[in-house]
């Protein structure tokens, strides 16, 4: 910029000039992958489509090197080095995205599992056996220089291999006294939702390696301990004051990999408010719903990502996974003879219950709620996460699934016949209307399927039958799967948000995979199904319902 010195512009980009907020501090120290003038350079100057792809590059040479070199490149051009000199620079630098992973097959993987002879229809069986081949595609390992020279690298490296999701997301996520939002340096200071605690449970389902579970009980222990330290609220209602968890993310400038993105939202607000602005982005990443009007709504623009307030709102998902994964603690310490604190973990799972009954809880609308805690009121719009608690376990009401179906009804939800929305709000972020995404087919499929009630049994499976067939019908047309799926007028490949569409893709894959094996002996690749309006949906219950009432 003619007439500024490049340490003026970094001091106004991260608001440390005339502002009223104290700056936060990067994601993490590297100059080169979380903050400082040559990745506002890089980054800004958009010499990839994608930002994350500059960050997840390695290093050619020691970063003390890359600094030294750029430095003296960027005086030399008064801290504006031109576009095709700062390309130069990159190739000769850096290392092409993914060059320090390599292939890698699980040991335990077979090529036709038994799962697959559980599926009747011969079109799903077949496509079944070329998902499984996929895992072999996303399995990876680190190469030996990841460990010999970290500090060339974002990768994090570990000892074991592992599976990427898949398309722009090549790394994997793992536990650093908490599970960070990637394996990446940029990425430490973020958390994934809790789910570790979960993973375990499915472990020991499968292995009944209680040893395993001994060794690490401690690292499942650091993980909950992170969000109780770290993203704990108190909110008041009805006089008394209750304990949730929210998603909150109190680290300065843009997310490295959307440098560029934050950085020209932040000028379309005053200067002061930027540092808020990226800290709440973080905290939407955090949340895995980047973006969606869960986290815009009560904002002074809810249409637009710069009013996005994640930090402000208690969210339903977020503290059904806790509120599952303390009952799991306590359940996991008796199996390991350590009383004293399974009582520990029964007693703050009884209090988040109380909490979520309290605070999220709306019984005339038989679902729960975001909670917002700057208006102190409920976000009544429905997404898929308002039902996590049924999926969870977490309720004490034995009459909430035949609530939470009447509230699916309610909302319409049952009228989508190619998959539940993600929200009815379409704002053009990808966690919104039209798009619906794998994970949470599951939170509803699955929490529905738990309940005694056959008419909820029956539901599960015609929401199970729909998002098998739109699966289908676009793997058919496309020989790919995708990490979301727009729903809006016939199964087509999602959009919207940030970056195009991923192939890939392992969270799909894996609920696919998971229906088939659960249904296999059902689904159908045929005709996709007529809308479950009210009295159709009583239509396709009726034999389920006349079954129930045979004698046994």
């Amino acid at each position: 910029m003619p007439g500024r010195t490049w340490e003026l512009c970094l001091l106004l980009l991260l608001g440390l000039g005339l502002r009223s907020q104290e700056a936060l501090p990067p994601p993490c120290e590297s100059e080169i992958y979380c903050h400082g003038e040559l990745l506002h350079q890089v980054q800004m100057a958009k010499l990839y489509q994608d930002d994350k792809q500059f960050v997840d590059m390695p290093l050619s040479v020691a970063p003390e090197q890359v600094l030294q070199t750029f430095t003296e490149l960027s005086r030399g051009h008064n801290h504006s080095i031109p576009r095709e000199q700062l390309q130069a620079f990159v190739q000769e630098h850096f290392q092409d995205k993914g060059q320090e992973l390599q292939p890698w097959t699980p040991a335990d993987w077979k090529d036709s599992p038994q799962f697959l002879q559980k599926i009747s229809d011969g079109k799903l069986r077949a496509w079944a056996g070329q998902l499984h081949q996929l895992w072999k595609k996303l399995g990876k390992k680190m190469k030996p220089e990841v460990l010999s020279h970290p500090e060339r690298f974002s990768l994090i490296y570990s000892d074991h291999p592992f599976i990427v999701p898949g398309g722009r997301f090549v790394e994997f996520y793992y536990c650093y006294g908490h599970v960070p939002n990637g394996g990446r340096v940029y990425y430490l200071q973020r958390s994934q939702p809790p789910l570790l605690t979960l993973m375990m449970d499915r472990y020991l389902t499968h292995t009944n390696n209680t040893a395993f579970l001994q060794e690490n009980i401690e690292t499942l222990a650091l993980e909950l301990d992170f969000w109780t330290k770290n993203r704990t609220v108190s909110v008041s209602v009805g006089g008394k004051n209750y304990l949730l968890n929210r998603y909150y993310v109190p680290y300065g400038g843009p997310r490295p990999e959307s440098y560029s993105k934050d950085a020209e939202l932040a000028n379309t607000l005053p200067e002061g408010d930027w540092e808020a602005l990226w800290a709440e982005l973080k905290a939407g990443a955090e949340s895995g719903w980047d973006f969606s009007s869960r986290w815009l709504i009560g904002g002074p623009n809810p249409n637009s990502l710069s009013s996005i307030r994640t930090s402000k709102l208690v969210p339903v998902d977020l503290n059904a996974f806790l509120c599952q994964a303390e009952e799991l603690m306590s359940n996991f310490y008796s199996r390991l003879g350590n009383e004293s604190q399974a009582m520990k973990y029964r007693t703050l799972r009884a209090q988040r219950l109380a909490a979520l009954n309290a605070v999220l809880w709306d019984e005339e609308a038989g679902a729960w709620f975001d909670y917002d805690l700057e208006n102190k009121k409920k976000n009544g719009e429905f997404y898929p996460s308002n039902l996590t608690p049924l999926w969870a376990g977490c309720f004490s009401d034995s009459g909430v699934a035949d609530k939470a179906l009447k509230y699916l009804e309610d909302s319409q939800i049952l009228t989508y016949q190619y998959g539940i929305p993600t929200s009815l709000q379409k704002t053009g972020q990808q966690w919104d209307f039209p798009n619906a995404w794998a994970p949470l087919q599951d939170l509803v499929i699955r929490g529905l399927a738990k309940a005694a009630l056959p008419r909820a049994q029956e539901v599960a499976f015609q929401l199970a039958q729909n998002w098998i067939r739109t699966n289908f019908d676009v793997y058919s047309q496309k020989s790919a799967m995708y990490e979301k799926y727009d729903i809006s007028n016939g199964g087509q490949p999602g959009g919207g948000g940030e970056y195009e569409v991923q192939e890939g893709f392992g969270w799909t894959n894996g609920v696919v995979l998971m229906l088939l094996d659960r249904y296999g002996d059902r689904l159908t690749s045929g005709t996709q199904l007529a809308f479950l309006e009210p009295h159709c949906l009583a239509a396709a219950l009726l034999p389920s319902l006349l079954l129930s009432l045979l004698p046994q």
